[in-house]
């Protein structure tokens, strides 16, 4: 004889609410907690935004440019000019683009270009950036490089660069847009849309990075090259 008490149909019917309750209860508690990490994972992210330019704390022996954001080529040509690093790397130039495109965007750039400037036409994205320039630094044996972007830009691609060149120290100068100067980020829904944007694309990075180092590699870098791009050695300005 079972010595269960039975379970009478008006109990079974009680039950079934209480269980769907709990389960509605679990997921809310769920989407609260990941909007709560998500939350704080953001405002963990603008704290790594530099919100004025200040010149790095010391030389490099290069500097790398990455290409897509205002004022950055001109700010890196700055620092090559000041004695901050002995060559620089254009990273992710346009096939097209040459010497005489940068000179014109770049007017100070022009008595650079043709001795100590490289120009990457390899890169398409900030995981190619990064293997360009661990192959540009590495043939040149640089020990240190000063890694020069947009201040939103900066937290990925220090993620993809310290991955993809451990051995390799990297000082990080942010370029601060205008528009970053003249209105605060919260005040723009463009800008909020960037920063939430490369934020997501920031945790895409750290999540592959920290599986990488685990031994998982969920995208091989060879796997995630362009089919237009074909790898070379950066190619010097005056050659272009």
């Amino acid at each position: 004889m079972d010595p269960r008490p039975a379970q009478f149909p008006s109990d079974q019917r009680q039950a079934r609410p209480m269980r769907r309750f709990g389960f509605v209860r679990a997921a809310v508690a769920a989407v609260l907690g990941l909007g709560v990490l998500g939350v704080g994972g953001f405002a963990a992210f603008l704290l790594q935004l530099r919100v004025e330019e200040s010149r790095p704390s010391r030389a490099a022996d290069g500097i790398v440019v990455l290409t897509g954001g205002s004022s950055r080529v001109s700010d890196a040509v700055d620092l090559l000019a000041s004695g901050y690093g002995k060559r620089l790397l254009i990273s992710g130039v346009h096939r097209t683009s040459g010497a005489s495109e940068i000179s014109r965007s770049v007017p100070d750039s022009k008595d650079w270009l043709g001795c100590c400037v490289d120009l990457d036409r390899s890169a398409f994205n900030t995981r190619s950036n990064a293997a360009e320039t661990r192959r540009w630094a590495h043939e040149r044996g640089f020990r240190s490089l000063i890694v020069v972007t947009s201040n939103y830009h900066m937290p990925r691609a220090i993620a993809e660069m310290s991955h993809a060149m451990p051995d390799i120290e990297l000082i990080p100068f942010s370029v601060i847009g205008e528009k970053w100067r003249d209105e605060a980020w919260w005040s723009s829904g463009a800008t909020l849309r960037l920063l939430l944007s490369e934020y997501a694309k920031y945790v895409a990075v750290e999540a592959r990075v920290r599986l990488a180092r685990l031994g998982i590699d969920i995208m091989p870098e060879a796997a995630e090259q362009s089919p237009e791009s074909v790898a070379h050695k950066p190619a010097t300005a005056l050659a272009n």
